[in-house]
């Protein structure tokens, strides 16, 4: 169980951890999501964006900003940060204190942004922001 909790860390800490990382010739891959209620879905994700980089990290939507319907989030913001962690795929989860996931693109500047397969055609991306994301990491 304490592995698990070393890996989340406050945004801040994670993009120092980053910085170090990349210093040591580190590919970093970020995904960004709710993540209430995991499904394969979402354990496929996380497993193949793990193989286009070295070190995994996950940003969670902190429960302000969750807008899937009444009584969502099911979990909260640090049950579903402790269940990204447990996946050995994961290297280090953060709860976004954001409405999207913009900020943390521009602060940790990962060298691959993995979005999942829902986000191919943009006029339906349900949140209006892929493009946004997509500014971000260049």
């Amino acid at each position: 169980m304490e592995k698990i909790y070393s890996k989340i860390k406050k945004l801040n800490e994670l993009k120092t951890i980053v910085v170090d990382l990349k210093k040591q010739k580190k590919k970093i891959a970020h995904c960004h999501g709710v993540f209430d209620l995991i499904h394969p879905g979402h354990i496929r994700h996380l497993a193949a964006a793990k193989k286009e980089a070295d070190v995994l990290v996950v940003t969670v939507t902190a429960d302000q900003f969750v807008r899937k319907g009444p009584g969502r989030p099911i979990f909260n913001e640090n049950l579903r940060a402790e269940t990204l962690a447990s996946f050995s795929s994961v290297d280090f989860v953060a709860i976004n204190d954001a409405p999207t996931a913009t900020n943390c693109i521009k602060l940790l500047k990962p060298d691959v942004y993995v979005k999942g397969q829902d986000y191919i055609d943009k006029k339906k991306d349900v949140t209006g922001k892929i493009s946004e994301e997509e500014e971000a990491i260049i």
